[in-house]
């Protein structure tokens, strides 16, 4: 029985840059992140953001999931 290979995730997307005004690539992530200032509630109030850099200017974005 032979084992499939799985190719690794893509990290790099091209997109739309409104800095650079024009389609370059991007490096995506998914960053969980704690949206809460106050320490009490700090551990209810995490979520998750799609950040996008892109790699000709470097400016990062970062998009809540649940708003997507």
């Amino acid at each position: 029985m032979s084992k499939s290979r799985s190719s690794p995730p893509q990290t790099e997307f091209v997109e739309e840059c409104p800095t650079c005004d024009t389609h370059t690539p991007h490096e995506v992530s998914i960053e969980i992140r704690t949206e809460s200032t106050k320490r009490e509630n700090a551990q209810f109030s995490r979520e998750p953001y799609r950040v996008s850099r892109c790699t000709r200017c470097g400016v990062d974005r970062a998009q809540r999931m649940n708003d997507a």
